[in-house]
């Protein structure tokens, strides 16, 4: 005897009482759900066609799959790590467990970056640490002049990176495998921008979904989680051409002590920026020649 068939409105009706303890259990079924019918068909499914055809059946293979993704969320993984997918700036990127997954905060200092661009001018970028290619490919896609360096200690999240820049059609982006500085050509650069591990190893508002599932070499630094940021400002005046600017996401605690280690390279212009929280989570600051040459 076959199984009854289920309607959508059914399996959506199941899957948010199996993600009661998710603050966004319906949001993550749609998606969930969208990603089940939009696999292999020629048809792109919708929130919207979702919400005007609830009476329509699934396949039990549909149900399956969408019952193992419902399994994946209810054990704490992201739903972008489910997808493969996370919305950023104007696009879609491709992540997997090998990046963090780009926020909604991290958007200021992409604003923050292309303030410091002019549109026509033909500058040199450095994105460190670029992860799945968010920032670097979001100020790529608004400066079509400028030649953006985004770089990974991670290959797998270069491999993420690139695969982004060639889906988006950006070829103004190039990419380099480095710790840092490390394997940096010999060059300086109009605008360096890094979103760096800032996170100290024992920071009790970690998540412990992020703990787990997101690669904690992107996110936990030492030294209360600014060894990193340390790190490059302290090179960076080396790549920094006189009059650029280095700019930084850190945590909302760390202001102070960002702005203290841009003092104390002497670096001017230091200003710190709130996010959509109205947190403090992007410090810039520029480089003149007293910093390179008092170093």
């Amino acid at each position: 005897m076959s199984e009854p068939l289920l309607t959508i409105a059914h399996v959506m009706q199941r899957g948010i009482i199996q993600l009661n303890n998710s603050d966004s259990a319906k949001l993550d079924c749609e998606i969930l759900l969208l990603k089940v019918l939009n696999h292999e068909s020629e048809k792109h499914y919708t929130k919207t066609w979702l919400l005007t055809w609830p009476e329509k059946n699934l396949t039990s293979k549909q149900i399956q799959q969408f019952e193992h993704y419902l399994g994946l969320r209810s054990q704490g993984m992201p739903i972008a790590y489910i997808t493969g997918t996370k919305d950023f700036w104007s696009f879609t990127l491709d992540v997997t467990s090998d990046t963090l997954i780009p926020r909604p905060e991290t958007e200021l200092l992409v604003e923050c970056a292309l303030e410091k661009i002019p549109a026509l001018d033909k500058q040199n970028i450095l994105d460190l640490g670029t992860g799945s290619g968010a920032i670097a490919l979001a100020i790529a896609s608004e400066r079509s002049n400028a030649n953006i360096l985004a770089t990974d200690f991670s290959l797998q999240a270069l491999n993420i990176a690139e695969k982004n820049a060639a889906r988006l059609k950006l070829s103004n982006v190039s990419f380099c495998q480095s710790h840092w500085f490390k394997n940096i050509p010999e060059q300086q650069f109009d605008v360096i921008v890094s979103n760096p591990p800032y996170i100290a190893e024992n920071d009790p508002l970690l998540e412990e979904n992020v703990r787990r599932y997101e690669p904690l070499t992107a996110l936990l630094s030492d030294n209360n989680g600014l060894a990193d940021i340390s790190e490059i400002i302290e090179q960076s005046h080396y790549y920094l051409k006189p009059g650029g600017w280095l700019l930084f996401e850190h945590g909302y605690e760390q202001a102070s002590s960002v702005q203290a280690l841009f003092k104390k390279l002497k670096y001017c212009k230091i200003n710190t920026l709130t996010d959509i929280n109205r947190l403090p989570r992007v410090t810039i600051a520029q480089r003149t020649l007293e910093t390179l040459e008092s170093v």
